[in-house]
């Protein structure tokens, strides 16, 4: 089929009711969003289209008006299969929580990968990651909701080991982004900054003899794109939107950052160093975790702060930065353009990133604590019913060689003074992080511990790792009393012996011994 060129007002006549649609995007990086408007619109004008099941990767939006928010309309969607959904927006989460469309949440790496097997027409896709944790069907199948019944994910055995095999999706409809598309089809990614997988989403389509819609920002004449530049070939693509420029941004807050396309490499500022807080003990103490040429994946958040610390330190050449979007090497972007990174050496495309992780080519993982428990599972996906989502948690936690989870002690008004080399816990926070049983299992201790995984959980006042009995607690700060500021605020009595202090170095305000740390290991 030649591909043609539409407005985004006819794509909604070209899906077909109950159609199996698979979107690109992480936050609206990638995201068709005027494609995706248009679609609402035709719903709310004509009921058409209707009872379509959604896939997406990660988390797409931007919290509040785009991204999966366009189809969070009762009778647009039916099922939504996603890897996160915190971005959706608040009308996405309530029809999830009133059980008004089915919801299932996978992992972000299985659903990157999951389009390249329905592009070979393979039966799924079997991986070990999920083994013991939400998305293990002994557990809860990856099900969000009561409503949400049919079985995507089945436990198998092969060679006397378990596995998980995820079901092959029939792709009617992808729907996905580009930059600069030439009259036969040919799409490049120039200015986008990350390429996520857009490529597998087309051919799945394609294998599945559905239909691919790409929307892209710039049209030129056939013959004048380099062809090692085009990224999608117009033999998959099917209709060309052309899409404004507020429908076409670089991520949740940024039109286009040329740093972030690597057009251009920017010079490295003198960020001013972390005020001495707890964040900046938790990532003083995680980044002494670290060792020379590590190849290192940061969670969002609280171990952002890491990449600060070896900063500060003049360390942070020492090792490679990498995020799961596809970026390798460079300073990740935060907040609004996360997923994102400066000054990156190579940014590929996300399934093989993730082939990459899943093969163990993560060194250390720095992720957050949101809340743990005695057999040492963590939680970041799902509170008091609200399923925030795993993400690409749980592709990292399972497979790096070394994981350190990073957290404040509690949670809710902590208040923590830090002088001279000492703790004192001024206000303990409302919530206890550290839990009988955690509400979901987003990281599995049973499984780390089978495969013998090193696992530590750093915080501002006490050091836990790992071990085959389960929690032990094995350091704790200058000035913190065990009982009082510690074991009382816990759910559970982890394993106390040889209990040190941690290092009353980084409690003060120049440290300067991390490089010392890693020539060690050098």
């Amino acid at each position: 089929m030649t591909t043609r060129f539409i407005e985004a007002g006819d794509v909604a006549r070209l899906i077909p009711n109950g159609a199996t649609v698979f979107c690109t995007g992480m936050g609206l990086a990638g995201f068709p969003e005027e494609v995706a408007k248009a679609i609402e619109a035709a719903f709310l004008a004509t009921g058409h289209p209707r009872d379509l099941t959604l896939y997406h990767s990660t988390g797409v939006g931007n919290g509040k008006d785009r991204g999966m928010h366009h189809f969070a309309h009762e009778g647009l969607i039916k099922r939504l299969v996603g890897g996160h959904f915190g971005v959706g927006g608040p009308n996405l989460m309530k029809l999830i929580m009133e059980e008004r469309i089915e919801a299932y949440n996978l992992p972000q790496g299985v659903l990157a990968l999951l389009p390249r097997q329905v592009a070979g027409r393979r039966p799924g896709f079997i991986t070990k990651v999920g083994l013991g944790t939400f998305v293990d069907p002994r557990i809860e199948g990856g099900k969000v909701n009561r409503r949400t019944e049919e079985d995507l994910v089945k436990l198998i055995e092969m060679d006397g080991e378990e596995w998980l095999q995820f079901k092959a999706p029939k792709v009617d409809v992808a729907l996905i982004r580009g930059s600069v598309a030439d009259e036969k089809g040919n799409i490049t990614m120039d200015r986008e900054g990350v390429l996520l997988e857009s490529l597998s989403v087309a051919q799945a389509a394609r294998a599945s003899g559905g239909i691919v819609i790409a929307q892209v920002e710039h049209v030129v004449r056939a013959g004048s794109l380099h062809p090692k530049q085009v990224k999608i070939p117009g033999v998959v693509v099917d209709y060309v939107v052309v899409g404004k420029a507020e429908n076409h941004l670089q991520t949740m807050a940024t039109y286009f950052n040329p740093a972030y396309a690597g057009d251009i490499k920017v010079l490295r500022g003198s960020t001013p160093p972390l005020p001495l807080d707890p964040r900046k003990v938790i990532a003083r103490r995680a980044a002494m975790e670290l060792k020379a040429g590590a190849v290192v994946n940061l969670g969002i958040g609280m171990p952002e702060g890491v990449a600060a610390v070896a900063a500060e330190e003049h360390v942070d050449q020492l090792m490679s930065l990498t995020l799961e979007t596809g970026p390798i090497g460079g300073v990740p972007a935060g907040g609004f353009d996360f997923g994102h990174a400066l000054n990156a050496e190579a940014v590929i495309e996300q399934p093989a990133q993730f082939d990459f992780y899943d093969g163990g080519g993560i060194d250390v993982a720095f992720l957050g604590l949101a809340q743990t428990d005695a057999a040492g599972n963590v939680n970041v996906s799902k509170f008091n019913g609200r399923p925030v989502g795993c993400g690409g948690f749980i592709n990292i936690t399972q497979n790096a060689r070394k994981v350190v989870f990073c957290g404040t002690f509690t949670a809710g008004d902590l208040q923590v003074d830090i002088d001279d080399g000492r703790v004192t816990v001024v206000q303990e926070g409302g919530h206890s992080k550290f839990l009988e049983q955690v509400e979901q299992i987003t990281f599995s201790g049973r499984y780390a511990q089978g495969i013998r995984q090193p696992v530590l959980y750093v915080t501002e006042r006490a050091v836990f790792r790992l071990t085959e009995e389960g929690v032990e607690l094995t350091e704790i700060a200058p000035g913190v009393d065990l009982e009082r500021d510690v074991l009382a605020h816990m759910r559970f009595r982890p394993i106390v012996r040889d209990l040190t202090l941690m290092d009353a170095e980084i409690f003060k305000p120049e440290w300067g011994g991390l490089a010392g740390l890693l020539g060690e290991r050098a």
